[in-house]
């Protein structure tokens, strides 16, 4: 027999028993499209975090008061602080020419009021660099200006939800608000940027870091975030930080420099990690459909007696006869990998539709995987049906024994 006839001679075998065929067809489907889908979740997850922490800025370094060590706690905890980060901390890390642009942070919430309009607002004290470090853009206006750090001034930047919610329809630039019990004028409207890594953009109120610490009544800053000069300078950047601040802090390393290349290192791992976990369960499936494969195949193998025998008695050798039960289970396996990939593909679209900000989408190796699961399974299941269909001997064979 020639290849063809093989797979001609197979493909009339499965559509004998359409029942079984179609239950077959069915739990291959499942088994492939629950890979399919579970390893692109986990992939599209990954390539979000991902995609979050590049909307950040880029060659970041956050600078977080306290020492990254084991404190008798659940991980990770900060040791104590012996000191806090002040301004002169984060002037004194422009020195370095390592170091393009440096961010001092406080954060705080209060209420944010407009004559009778009042909510309660995030407020964050900061720089004019914050606006290129963090990939901001203006809607309206113009961010904090340049100048000294521990120089304040009644101005601030509004979020656009916040300009909506507090002003209407009407226009926010050069008008005022009240912080707290502090009147501030607003210069500028940020664009509407979106929810990045669980922090809202749009509804934050931006002032000076001098003016924020006098509002908040504290000196001490909540982060420092630091822009390298390039992404090769990094790593002097870093080793520069915690240089600066141990000659200011008398030789205490307090501070924990966290870069934002190990960050997405660190997540790029624990997502691959749960994407090929949840992949190797899915695949659980898998070993279900190629068990009913081997009992179809075994029930075929009895259904079929007079046809093995009279190949045999025809001569076809015992390697042909297992090369057609194979080939019938390797169809069986395409055939449901192909309506597996299918039915993925038709459920990430139903998904992305109804979670658009994720942008889901199915991983470009998973089909080629879960196809190829599926095809071993099918094969190693399919081979004692066949090999016990190539024992038979003719003359039992042909006497249905």
């Amino acid at each position: 027999m020639q290849a063809r006839d093989i797979v001609f001679f197979s493909m009339q075998a499965t559509t004998a028993s359409r029942g079984r065929t179609i239950l077959t067809l069915l739990a291959m489907a499942i088994g492939v499209s629950s890979v399919i889908l579970l390893i692109s979740l986990g992939d599209s997850g990954r390539r979000y975090v991902i995609d979050q922490f590049a909307s950040l800025g880029t060659n970041l370094l956050i600078v977080i008061p306290g020492r990254s060590e084991t404190i008798g706690g659940p991980p990770p905890l900060l040791g104590e602080t012996p000191r806090d980060l002040t301004l002169d901390d984060a002037i004194a890390l422009t020195q370095s020419t390592a170091i393009r642009r440096v961010a001092p942070i406080i954060a705080g919430s209060a209420p944010v009021s407009v004559k009778q309009l009042e909510r309660e607002m995030v407020v964050l004290g900061s720089s004019s660099d914050l606006l290129e470090i963090r990939h901001l853009e203006m809607n309206q206006g113009r961010f904090l200006p340049p100048g000294d750090l521990d120089r304040g001034g009644n101005v601030c930047v509004i979020g656009s939800k916040g300009r909506k919610e507090l002003f209407g329809n009407q226009q926010a630039l050069g008008k005022w608000l009240r912080i707290g019990d502090r009147r501030f004028r607003v210069i500028g409207v940020l664009a509407d940027t979106g929810v990045s890594l669980g922090e809202d953009m749009g509804e934050v109120v931006i002032i000076p870091v001098a003016t924020a610490q006098s509002l908040f009544n504290k000196v001490s800053l909540f982060r420092i975030v630091v822009e390298a000069s390039n992404e090769d300078a990094i790593g002097r950047a870093k080793k520069a930080i915690l240089s600066i601040i141990r000659a200011r802090h008398e030789g205490e390393d307090d501070i924990t420099v966290i870069t934002q290349d190990a960050i997405l290192a660190t997540f790029d791992k624990i997502f691959r990690a749960l994407t090929l976990t949840v992949g190797g369960i899915a695949a659980i499936s898998l070993v279900v459909a190629g068990i009913m494969i081997m009992n179809i195949m075994l029930v075929a193998v009895s259904n079929r007696h007079s046809e093995i025998g009279l190949l045999k008695a025809l001569g076809a050798p015992r390697t042909q006869i297992m090369g057609l039960f194979l080939t019938e289970s390797a169809l069986l396996s395409i055939t449901g990998a192909f309506l597996g990939f299918l039915l993925a593909y038709s459920a990430m679209k139903l998904l992305a539709g109804f979670l658009p900000e994720y942008n889901l989408a199915l991983a470009p190796w998973s089909p080629v995987m879960a196809s190829g699961l599926a095809l071993g399974t099918g094969i190693i299941f399919g081979v004692l049906p066949a090999r016990r269909a190539s024992l038979l001997e003719p003359a039992l064979a042909l006497s249905r024994r």
